[in-house]
């Protein structure tokens, strides 16, 4: 984690003009925390493989930081969510305005993919390391995901539905992420998509329990704006706390089973990841 935010930090966006916030509001929500699970995903599992390579995947982990912090930016805005906290910070356009907060997620977007086609690799591992990042993270992925968390805010889903809503919004970014990190290292293709399949579900675990989080914590614990999702399509508003509780369970434990078969690499560099999110449903 630390190598990753010193090289953030050393490679924020630079724009300079005469504009007096534009160049401050690309950095901003950048460099406000937030979990990195994506990016440290993607490093451990290059770790787990080709250590070696590390260094060289640090500009593809923060293109996925990148594509990912620009999606917050856009889901807190007054169109869609209309949040004024994220990562404990006053979110970009109640700091800024919404121009400024709508063109810093577009740069960070579009940016995310000219720094992974600058990365210190193979152009052929570039190419499908683009590829996947923009199949998970455009019009067949995240953005479906939120186009339709937005279009049924006040039409209950199906559990099915639901799923689908997040597997694209949530779960497949963090599936891409696992999955870039075994390009990145050559491993054989049946671990490639054993790693993305994984990924998919503990994307799914991932957004029940943030939705649990949203139930049951303030603000100030949470870091972003909880309570906001009373005509959201929530797991938590389908299944009720004790439901959704008992749905991450369950998914937690067959997350736990096909953890316990990777190879001992792997589970060693995944370990510290896996923890907070597997081992808190033990018992």
């Amino acid at each position: 984690m630390q190598r990753f935010e010193a090289y953030l930090k050393a490679n924020l966006p630079e724009a300079p003009s005469f504009h007096p916030i534009y160049e401050d509001a690309l950095s901003d929500m950048l460099q406000a925390g937030g979990k990195r699970f994506r990016p440290m995903l993607l490093l451990s599992v290059v770790d787990a493989y080709e250590p070696l390579l590390y260094d060289g995947a640090l500009s593809v982990a923060m293109a996925v930081e990148m594509l990912h912090t620009y999606s917050l930016i856009h889901d807190d805005l007054p169109a869609m969510d209309d949040a004024p906290l994220r990562r404990g910070h006053t979110t970009l356009h109640v700091k800024y305005d919404e121009v400024t907060a709508i063109l810093a997620g577009d740069a960070l977007n579009t940016d995310a993919f000219y720094i992974l086609s600058k990365a210190p690799l193979r152009a052929d591992i570039k190419i499908k390391l683009i590829e996947i990042l923009s199949r998970d993270g455009g019009s067949r992925g995240m953005v479906l995901g939120q186009a339709i968390d937005c279009y049924f805010e006040n039409t209950p889903l199906t559990l099915d539905q639901i799923k689908t809503l997040h597997i694209n919004k949530t779960a497949k970014l963090i599936a891409a992420s696992l999955q870039m990190g075994a390009v990145i290292v050559g491993v054989d293709k049946s671990i490639q998509e054993e790693l993305y399949s994984f990924g998919l579900d503990l994307g799914l675990l991932f957004q029940i329990q943030d939705d649990i989080i949203d139930e049951t914590c303030s603000d100030e614990e949470a870091g972003k704006t909880t309570s906001n999702d009373g005509d959201k399509n929530s797991f938590v508003n389908l299944l009720g706390l004790e439901g959704s509780m008992v749905q991450a369970d369950t998914l937690a434990k067959d997350l736990q089973r096909r953890f316990d078969g990777f190879d001992e690499k792997l589970q060693r560099a995944l370990r510290p990841l896996m923890i907070k999110y597997l081992n808190r449903h033990k018992g």
